[in-house]
């Protein structure tokens, strides 16, 4: 879905620089046999690959978290959802380019919220325990995926709605067919939810590793613990703050290269998420490992802390 974003972008500058109308409709392209299909590429194989892991990585936490009915506390409802959204920004497809900027749009979309999700299951489960991750906690969860993943699909439906520039290539942006102002809005939103993000992973360190709260710090390992949210931190910033400042800055004059050097840490974020959150849970990997070897004996204590999620 990422070449397919960017290399139209490549493909309208040099278009545009021959003097060829850029567009044209599908049966206007000539009919290739198998022999006169593109060559491999690298790159095309490294994507297909990627690809693969991410929706099959994705699609075991999906399916562990959904076939298990202990896993129904708040934080897995979230991490259900990022799986569902890092799978959907994994499965590759040759659809046409405003259905494949859709799918793409509603997947990191929907995968940013459900970060920033995390992020306050933390933040909650810290500053509210005794209550939270009663039912009605379970409830409010449920109730905000829903609206988080109706609001992404509406998102990723307005470019095919009408909001492209297939018709107006002056007003593309640096990920065709998306206008300018369209991806501005996009990234100024992708940025809002970092620093959301980010300003509940500061509350939790307040909470969690200063010296006011150092027996539980100590007791659930302090430098350790601070050390992935060290991890977890730059890994989510590194990912999504480059697009999201390049989608603001560029236009559909810049270099293809950028757009590809920046959009691909955003979709690899999926193929890091189950790592760093989903896989690092106990509750999944055991699990996971009760699947593998069912006639290994699991221990359960049937405690959980969101916080080491």
């Amino acid at each position: 879905m990422i070449k397919t974003m960017i290399v139209n972008t490549s493909d309208l500058a040099w278009e545009e620089s021959s003097g060829e109308d850029p567009f044209y409709s599908v049966d206007d392209l000539p009919s290739t046999s198998p022999s006169q299909l593109p060559p491999l590429t690298v790159w095309g194989v490294a994507l297909c690959v990627s690809g693969t892991v991410i929706a099959m990585e994705n699609a075991v936490v999906v399916t562990t978290i959904l076939a298990t009915p202990s896993l129904r506390a708040p934080v897995f409802l979230l991490l259900a959802s990022l799986g569902l959204a890092d799978l959907l920004a994994g499965v590759p497809n040759d659809w046409s380019e405003l259905l494949t900027s859709g799918l793409l749009i509603t997947s990191l979309t929907a995968s940013l919220c459900s970060l920033m999700g995390v992020a306050l299951d933390r933040y909650l489960s810290l500053s509210h325990a005794l209550t939270y991750g009663s039912s009605q906690s379970r409830d409010r969860a449920a109730a905000l995926l829903l609206l988080v993943w109706l609001g992404a699909c509406v998102i990723g439906a307005v470019p095919a709605m009408g909001w492209h520039c297939l018709e107006d290539p002056h007003s593309c942006s640096v990920a065709r067919p998306l206008t300018r102002t369209y991806l501005s809005l996009l990234c100024g939103g992708f940025l809002l939810v970092v620093m959301v993000t980010l300003q509940l992973y500061a509350g939790i360190c307040q909470r969690h590793f200063l010296p006011a709260n150092q027996s539980y710090a100590n007791k659930h390992g302090n430098g350790r613990g601070f050390s992935r949210l060290v991890l977890v931190l730059s890994v989510f910033v590194g990912c999504w703050m480059p697009f999201s400042l390049w989608g603001l800055l560029g236009d559909a004059s810049s270099p293809p290269l950028y757009t590809y050097a920046t959009l691909v840490p955003a979709a690899g974020s999926s193929l890091l998420n189950p790592l760093l959150y989903s896989l690092r849970n106990k509750d999944i990997r055991r699990v996971l490992l009760q699947a593998c070897c069912p006639h290994r004996n699991t221990y359960s204590t049937h405690e959980h802390h969101p916080v080491d999620v």
